[in-house]
């Protein structure tokens, strides 16, 4: 008894270190014995190893590509959000209103000039209601045809894009948590010419809203996209500074928050690419964030829950590169405790405990 009471005060303090001078209980992880006692399990945590920066945002990837769905309702996803603002989330953006056939409310602006199916569920009402009630900021993700622009044909993408936002604004955009816009057709070096639809559409979207922030999230040309995997060559540092300095000259005033994803280059070289993002926002007065994935691109199967080894090792890099804030894609399917995966759920306890929640 006596060799656990004195574990029990080494962990405690511990905890009362790490924490400052805030009395943190829930550092190292707990259970209960059959007795009714509470069990203090150690971490083995090395030492001095890395220290990330934390996650304040997160998409919501109910019209996704390329993940499952999870079949949510309301009470679901109200647990979910629950989930977020104990991790310390304070934003929600949803990823997309649309994609091709699959749209996330009834737009009428879509719906009476685009094949797309009559959705179930107004899911922006939803989501808002419920940024409300959690006190998040919510930030509307732009219809993605999945073919106009990709067919070169952007002024079509531009038009479609420029009704939904008088649309959404005018039926949403009295709920206290609209707080912003995402532009959300993700792009690189092979569809720069994409910067027109950022430019115009980011322009219209803060002029109706009174100049609420805009979001985009494009990626690295790196030797993780699909296009390099193929055959193609990734862009070096130099090349991606070089490009992006072009395309953000073109979107001046229209794009408030640049938040590249950091999982199509690898672990060695992600803190390189950050630093030239971070200087690139300075340059045009934008606000850097990090886009942590927050799924495995390493693995043969499409997505998983990514190691806890990995994302700290870029949630280090975007500490250290002076990242502003860190937003995950995607922390319903790969990071909350109500995930349908079981290691989602893990990855969230070991975030809790690196990060002393």
């Amino acid at each position: 008894m006596k060799g656990r009471r004195n574990f029990l005060k080494t962990a405690f303090a511990t905890c009362s270190l790490l924490a400052g001078s805030k009395l943190l209980t829930a550092c190292t992880p707990t259970q209960r014995t059959a007795s009714g006692e509470e069990e203090i399990f150690e971490t083995f945590a090395t030492p001095n190893a890395l220290k990330g920066m934390p996650i304040k945002a997160t998409f919501l990837d109910e019209i996704s590509w390329d993940i499952p769905h999870q079949n949510w309702g309301t009470k679901e996803w109200d647990k979910d959000f629950k989930a977020m603002k104990k991790m310390g989330i304070n934003t929600v953006v949803l990823i997309r209103a649309g994609l091709g056939k699959w749209i996330a409310s009834p737009f009428q602006c879509l719906l009476g000039k685009e094949d797309v199916y009559y959705p179930p569920v107004d899911l922006v009402e939803m989501f808002l209601t419920l940024a409300d009630k959690y006190d998040m900021a919510f930030y509307f993700g732009m219809y993605d045809s999945g073919k106009y622009w990709q067919e070169g044909l952007f002024q079509k993408e531009i038009d479609l894009n420029m009704a939904l936002i008088d649309e959404v604004w005018k039926k949403y955009g009295h709920h206290k948590s609209f707080q912003g816009w995402y532009l959300s057709q993700e792009i690189s070096r092979r569809t720069k010419n994409m910067s027109k639809i950022y430019a115009e559409v980011g322009k219209h979207a803060k002029s109706v809203s009174g100049n609420l922030t805009t979001l985009v999230s494009p990626y690295i040309h790196g030797v993780k996209t699909d296009q390099v995997m193929a055959g193609d060559k990734a862009l070096s540092v130099k090349e991606h500074e070089e490009e992006w300095d072009e395309i953000l000259d073109n979107v001046k005033g229209a794009v408030d928050i640049m938040a590249f994803q950091d999982g199509q280059v690898d672990y060695h070289e992600l803190y390189d690419y950050l630093v030239i993002n971070k200087k690139l926002a300075d340059k045009y007065n934008m606000k850097c964030w990090t886009n942590i994935e927050s799924f495995d691109r390493d693995m043969p199967i499409r997505f998983l829950p990514i190691k806890w080894e990995k994302l700290l090792l870029k949630l280090d890099a975007a500490r250290r590169a002076g990242m502003e804030n860190a937003i995950t894609f995607e922390f319903s399917h790969f990071m909350s405790p109500n995930s349908a995966y079981l290691q989602a759920g893990h990855l969230y306890e070991r975030y809790c405990e690196h990060f002393i929640l």
